[in-house]
């Protein structure tokens, strides 16, 4: 099974420790897509993860839609097209005259460089940022898109939803009490609402089938851009997000659907059996969705991220907007700035490739070649389907063995099942990406 221990073992919610249980309960939350995996023909083996019932693979009949495992779904991605249930993730709005300067405090994303379209047919803009503390500890990863002068979409992560949610409105309150009513903002989570991502790269030739013909052509719609479209196709005729990018590191989409409102998965259900008829098209889980992340040295959170890390070491400064450098500009400037500095940081994150042989896991330790000397750890692992590797990330110091074993071409060791394992640090991501950009 190609899945990271790491991820089959836990999933952080408030920062602690849980279980991923192998089997799902009455008392986790469900996706609208949840009535679809467990269907026979799809037979989805469903696990516990950030409190929501979710396939970790699919065990069906291979065919049309079934790859047939893991390491099948990951490959189906790679070559042609895989549909994800993202729907665990947390789908919020922020608008009103001050959304624009609340969540440019509250995020380091140069968000006025987003464009603000003036017209439905205008491409909105999005980016990757980080919810910061004060001390400039990363409390999440997110997806923040611009919808229009005083409307915002952000994603964030499940297993940081109450943290993350707690965070904002108390963040919300203090501003909205502190500012005038010409400046005010307003939060919503999106509840019960879909989120399908489409990934790899003949993605695009099936979703545009299910377009209206007077929907643009995809071919217009680059990476890190959205569109609002309404798709009258599906039983409520709803008006879908639908933004290029994902989490794999290939082409693909990511799809919000409004909720439904009753019993079972309404509109979401629809559109992802619509999109299981292209022939392009099969069912991806969790698994594959670990495996082709880490190929893409891609973070997940509360493995590679978590609040006592920095956007510096962990190599995001590119989160950072150009614009946005300036101490006391955003939450957790002061640490973030000084990161960004040469010589800012005491550890940064690494790609590894362990030689064959068991991988390399989360905690893993890595240590200089004299065997004794730990300079890091890893925080994710596995072989990786694509490259026939053993490949991991993790955090090597700047400064630990003489220094320098953090830069690309150094030679380490990993302890695995007590045995010390050669590796090379390298760079990230593993493969070649294949995000359309025009």
């Amino acid at each position: 099974m190609m899945l990271s221990r790491s991820l089959i073992l836990r999933s952080r919610v408030q920062s602690t420790t849980r279980l991923l249980s192998t089997s799902s309960s009455l008392a986790n939350s469900r996706t609208p897509l949840y009535n679809l995996h467990v269907k026979p023909e799809y037979n989805g083996k469903m696990v516990e993860f950030a409190g929501f019932d979710m396939p970790l693979s699919y065990q069906g009949k291979v065919g049309d839609k079934v790859a047939g495992g893991p390491v099948a779904e990951h490959h189906q991605v790679r070559k042609s097209s895989g549909l994800f249930d993202v729907g665990h993730m947390v789908q919020s709005t922020f608008t009103g005259p001050g959304a624009h300067a609340f969540l440019s405090n509250l995020l380091p994303a140069s968000l006025a460089s987003l464009p603000s379209p003036k017209s439905a047919s205008e491409p909105y803009g999005s980016t990757l940022s980080v919810l910061l503390n004060p001390e400039g500890g990363i409390i999440d990863d997110c997806m923040i898109t611009r919808w229009g002068d005083e409307s915002f979409y952000l994603v964030t992560n499940a297993g940081r939803a109450e943290r993350d949610i707690a965070w904002i409105k108390d963040n919300i309150s203090k501003w909205n009490d502190t500012h005038a009513s010409a400046e005010q903002v307003t939060f919503e989570i999106l509840s019960n609402w879909g989120l399908i991502a489409l990934q790899g790269p003949s993605s695009h030739s099936a979703l545009q089938r299910l377009l209206p013909s007077t929907a643009p052509s995809l071919s217009t719609l680059t990476f890190s851009h959205s569109l609002h479209l309404t798709l009258p196709s599906l039983p409520s005729s709803p008006t879908i997000h639908i933004a290029r990018g994902g989490y794999t590191g290939e082409d693909g989409f990511e799809i919000s659907i409004p909720a439904s409102g009753g019993d079972g998965g309404g509109d979401t259900e629809v559109l992802a059996e619509m999109l299981l008829d292209q022939p392009e098209v099969k069912l991806a889980g969790l698994a594959a969705r670990d495996s082709l992340r880490l190929e893409a040295g891609l973070c997940l959170y509360g493995h590679d991220l978590d609040e006592g890390t920095g956007v510096g070491e962990a190599g995001l400064g590119w989160v950072v907007g150009k614009d946005r450098r300036t101490p006391g500009s955003f939450i957790g400037s002061e640490r973030t700035l000084a990161e960004l500095k040469k010589g800012g940081t005491t550890r940064k994150r690494v790609g590894l490739v362990v030689e064959k042989g068991p991988p390399a896991r989360e905690g893993a330790r890595i240590l200089a070649q004299d065997g004794s000397t730990e300079i890091g750890v890893v925080t994710s692992g596995l072989p990786s389907p694509t490259l026939g590797q053993n490949i991991s990330m993790g955090y090597i110091s700047t400064e630990a063995g003489g220094g320098g074993l953090n830069k690309k071409g150094s030679q380490v060791l990993v302890e695995v099942r007590k045995k010390l394992r050669k590796a090379e640090v390298v760079g990230m991501p593993w493969i070649q990406t294949g995000y359309f950009r025009g």
